[in-house]
């Protein structure tokens, strides 16, 4: 299992564009993906509605943890997400 801190840099949070990018980047890899929260709220990452309802906005730290045979890119890939603004363009 691997754990890795990622901060939202997108300024609208977490809403529906991102949190279909991540889950879509997340069913990519046949590990089991996690976010936390900083509450402490755990969904799925391959769950569009389970990541929305965490409610995350910009500056927040979540938790992503993997756990499987593809667990080392797949965090780093969920990380490199949250890093570059979801692949949105900058506006």
């Amino acid at each position: 299992m691997i754990t890795r801190l990622a901060k939202v840099c997108n300024p609208y949070g977490i809403h529906v564009r991102p949190s279909a990018v991540i889950a879509k980047a997340a069913r990519e890899f046949a590990s089991d993906l996690e976010v936390t929260s900083a509450k402490g709220e755990t969904v799925e990452a391959k769950n569009l509605l389970a990541l929305i309802s965490l409610g995350v906005t910009c500056g927040q730290e979540v938790t992503l943890r993997a756990n499987g045979p593809d667990e080392a890119e797949a965090v780093v890939r969920l990380a490199e997400l949250f890093q570059t603004r979801f692949d949105f363009e900058r506006q």
